[in-house]
């Protein structure tokens, strides 16, 4: 158990292939998706579309749009936010991906969208309104794209969509056949998590969303 203060040690994972995951992970989404289809937040909801599909590997939940990435309508635009370093080095994607490439991702099984949708200079700006309907969204693209695994890239992504504080890691709830796991954040302002420590948790979550999932989360050995 950590010391108080301080977040619990990630499991400890083997090697991860040296060229990124392994062939089964990298397909196509289902012929006949296109990029208008995959936004589930109407225009004029959000300034950051979401970037879905069915039958997707692993979703990305954000906690909620800030400036840079509003203006770029792209998620974790902020170049100083390190989560798509993290993505690449964790063996998500074969090289370093852009947030104007977002809608690549899916030709990857890969997603993105957030629980809360307004625009805010910091996640500290939202207030408990913005979050109403998060979790019924979050079941109903579980439901109906049926992804292997959705990540929370911050506590508070998900305890804003549930009202329940996260530890990281594998979650007890999930939603239908859908694994959650709750991620450390990846904003610059997260100094407290160092990059080892972050990337650990997202290899871990790589290794959970692409293997064959039970009915029952486990975390990895």
């Amino acid at each position: 158990r950590a010391p108080p203060g301080q977040c619990p040690a990630p499991p400890r994972l083997g090697s991860l292939a040296a060229h990124g995951p392994p062939e089964p992970y990298f397909r196509t989404v289902p012929s006949g998706v296109h990029r208008e289809q995959t936004a589930w937040n109407a225009p004029g909801v959000s300034d950051v579309p979401d970037v879905l599909a069915p039958g997707l590997t692993a979703i990305f939940c954000g906690i909620n749009p800030g400036r840079v990435s509003a203006a770029a309508s792209a998620h974790f635009a902020n170049p100083r936010n390190d989560f798509w370093r993290l993505l690449h080095a964790a063996g998500f994607t074969p090289r370093l991906y852009q947030p104007s490439e977002q809608f690549e991702l899916l030709r990857l099984g890969i997603g993105v969208t957030n629980a809360a949708y307004r625009t805010t200079p910091g996640s500290g700006d939202l207030r408990r309104g913005d979050f109403a309907g998060a979790a019924k969204r979050l079941e109903r693209i579980a439901v109906e794209l049926r992804p292997r695994a959705i990540g929370f890239v911050g506590k508070e992504a998900y305890r804003g969509a549930f009202g329940q504080r996260p530890e990281l890691g594998p979650q007890e709830r999930r939603l239908a056949e859908t694994a959650l796991f709750v991620l450390p954040s990846t904003s610059p302002t997260n100094a407290a998590v160092p990059w080892p420590e972050r990337l650990r948790w997202f290899q871990a979550f790589f290794e959970l969303s692409t293997k064959v999932l039970s009915t029952t989360s486990q975390p990895p050995e």
